[in-house]
């Protein structure tokens, strides 16, 4: 049976304003920011190393400020290093936060940017039609796969544009984390079958290609307290984040909210503590190579 319920992703304000929430109740920030200083420099060693320019293709960058988080630890350990990048967005308010962002920030002029309104399979779309033959260095994927048609696919082109010594890097939530757990076990009511994916499945779709793949665990939590909390606004938009259901709380039947906030605090998932529900959000990285 088809569910009556709506895609939170069809409202792409409201989408935005449940997305700011989940950010500022979650690690998700600093798990990044981690990330960057910590694991990315030595990820980025072998595709760097030597190069006088670096070309970056950002596949969903949002409002910039992971992607200037990166170039600016880059920029760091290789000065004399250009960039070139590709951004890829198909929200026009994200599009328009990171141009933005960018004519606000100093010291960029290293950086040469390329803005692309469009989705991952429009910019395959439109790179097949030009016929461009170029390559990157360095393409990201940063909690994006969950909205492409064909996973597959998608994972397949963007790798088939690395350069020598070039990388391809994913993240998406971990396969074990309660989220994932409760979509799948309310996939049918909640409708969310499409965008209920982890890196379980580009895991299962790497080992079926026999595409050797490093991957990271990048720990994340996020405090679900006012999800319980009988009509707080807040707590109301973050649930919608997690379902991807648009007014959950309003258009969802008793029985399917009981049964979501119930999976949501199960211990196997969320821990109690001083007065808060926190809840197990990890990602994981995935770093693919050129193709041999």
């Amino acid at each position: 049976m088809e569910s009556p319920l709506t895609t939170l992703i069809t409202d792409s304000k409201r989408y935005l304003k449940c997305y700011h929430h989940y950010l500022k109740h979650s690690t998700n920030q600093q798990t990044m920011q981690e990330f960057t200083n910590n694991l990315l420099p030595d990820i980025m060693t072998k595709t760097v190393d030597k190069k006088y320019n670096l070309k970056v293709i950002g596949v969903g960058s949002g409002s910039g400020e992971l992607d200037l988080q990166m170039f600016s630890v880059i920029h760091r350990k290789y000065p004399e290093m250009t960039v070139d990048n590709e951004v890829i967005e198909p929200n026009p308010q994200q599009l328009h936060g990171y141009r933005d962002l960018v004519s606000q920030t100093q010291g960029l002029d290293y950086i040469r940017f390329n803005w692309n309104k469009m989705t991952a399979e429009e910019f395959e779309e439109q790179w097949k039609e030009k016929k461009r033959t170029d390559k990157a260095d360095l393409i990201h994927m940063f909690q994006v796969l969950y909205y492409v048609k064909d996973l597959g696919a998608t994972i397949s082109f963007f790798q088939s544009l690395l350069n020598k010594n070039g990388q391809l890097l994913i993240t998406l939530s971990a396969g074990n984390i309660g989220v994932v757990k409760m979509r799948n076990a309310y996939k049918n009511q909640l409708g969310t079958t499409e965008v209920n994916r982890s890196t379980g499945d580009i895991r299962r779709f790497l080992d079926s290609k026999g595409v050797s793949y490093q991957s990271y665990d990048l720990p994340t939590q996020i405090d679900i307290t006012k999800c319980f909390i009988e009509g707080d606004k807040e707590g109301e938009m973050m649930i919608d984040f997690l379902t991807q259901v648009l007014d959950f709380s309003k258009t969802a039947s008793p029985e399917l909210k009981a049964g979501v906030m119930e999976f949501l605090r199960c211990p196997e998932f969320s821990v109690e503590s001083n007065g808060k529900v926190l809840m197990n959000a990890n990602y994981e990285l995935i770093v693919l190579e050129q193709l041999p």
